[in-house]
């Protein structure tokens, strides 16, 4: 059976439909979100990219110090059994301050003062904040002998009799590109410093007793840690 489909007179020429899609194409919005679409996805990358390399950086640098704190705790267990770590002492101009190693040698103590830094590190003695440069990252710090100058004299002031001396230990792949102020070395010649490391005259004739009386005096529980924590901020 042959089936005829009349048209109507009013419908359009079907030759006609192709152009009449051209003339008036269907807005989806593709022409105008693509770039800005683009856009947003680079500058998220960017974004992420940014974060990305500054959480890597803040991790090593966590990792570094870490590190650093196992070398020279390390070190200096090994070089004698009189040592303290990381203790609070009243401070000598009132106050608290917090020693972050004491280590009672053949001669004396040494106050020691650690900074886990890489890369270039300038400063000289008497400059009152010294530079390191870590790739693109610059920034600026205490000079840490005299940060760890007062540090030294709460020491002298709980042994007056006993040689004190001001040390600061660098760990961490650090570099100076003039020589560094004395008293100023790596982690790696810490116990040659210690064995070479000439005190001044002292008057102790019993040198356990001293130590003794530095750790008594010593702070090290969780309310001298606050105290200490209020007086910074």
């Amino acid at each position: 059976m042959i089936v005829f489909i009349r048209i109507a007179a009013t419908s359009l020429p079907l030759i006609a439909l192709p152009a009449l899609a051209a003339e008036a194409p269907i807005a989806t919005g593709i022409t105008s979100v693509g770039p800005a679409a683009f856009i947003f996805t680079v500058a998220g990358a960017l974004l992420l990219t940014l974060i990305f390399r500054s959480t890597a950086s803040h991790v090593m640098r966590i990792i570094t110090a870490r590190l650093g704190a196992y070398r020279i705790r390390r070190a200096l267990s090994a070089r004698s059994p009189d040592v303290l770590h990381d203790f609070i002492l009243p401070g000598a101009y009132g106050g608290l301050v917090k020693i972050d190693h004491a280590i009672l040698t053949a001669g004396g103590i040494l106050c020691i003062q650690t900074k886990h830094y890489s890369g270039i590190v300038f400063g000289a003695e008497e400059e009152a904040q010294w530079t390191n440069v870590d790739g693109t990252l610059r920034r600026r710090f205490l000079n840490p002998l005299i940060q760890n100058e007062g540090r030294t004299r709460a020491l002298q002031r709980v042994l007056p009799d006993v040689p004190v001396d001001n040390l600061v230990v660098f760990t961490g792949s650090v570099d100076f590109p003039t020589p560094p102020p004395k008293n100023v070395i790596r982690v790696a010649a810490l116990d040659s410093f210690i064995a070479k490391h000439i005190f001044g005259p002292s008057k102790v004739k019993d040198w356990d007793a001293a130590w003794l009386t530095v750790k008594s005096a010593a702070l090290t529980d969780e309310a001298s840690r606050k105290d200490l924590q209020a007086q910074i901020a």
